[in-house]
């Protein structure tokens, strides 16, 4: 028997319905013992893994105010320091339960935010 190439062994299976492929890949698994699966299973495993260590690097921070504290017109003052708001936007801000102080900022500029804040008596979350 002469043994084929790879070239015209890949034409023979042109030639091939995809039903009658199905029971050639079907006999060559219960001949040799293999699943043709097995490879497909372990990259689809591989896949999502990949995409959950991606998103743990959060490189945007929101730097959120929870609550103004005693020192209220300090709050407002920092408040006016990191964002450049005008007095009344910046007391409306600080009136806001939740309000977002900073929005997609670095870590360390979000940090920097929030030891301020917290400096003037705030109470600061950073997502």
């Amino acid at each position: 028997m002469a043994k084929l190439t790879q070239d015209e062994l890949l034409a023979q299976f042109e030639e091939l319905t995809l039903i009658e492929l199905a029971a050639f890949v079907k006999a060559f698994e219960d001949k040799f013992d293999v699943t043709a699966a097995a490879p497909v299973a372990v990259a689809g495993i591989a896949g999502p893994g990949a995409v959950a260590e991606v998103v743990e690097e959060q490189d945007e921070f929101d730097v959120i105010l929870d609550g103004a504290g005693d020192k209220k017109i300090q709050v407002i003052k920092e408040v006016r320091t990191l964002t450049s708001l005008g007095l009344k936007e910046a007391k409306d801000l600080v009136d806001t339960a939740g309000a977002k102080v900073l929005e997609k900022v670095a870590k360390d500029v979000a940090e920097k935010a929030k030891a301020a804040l917290e400096g003037a008596g705030a109470k600061v979350t950073v997502k």
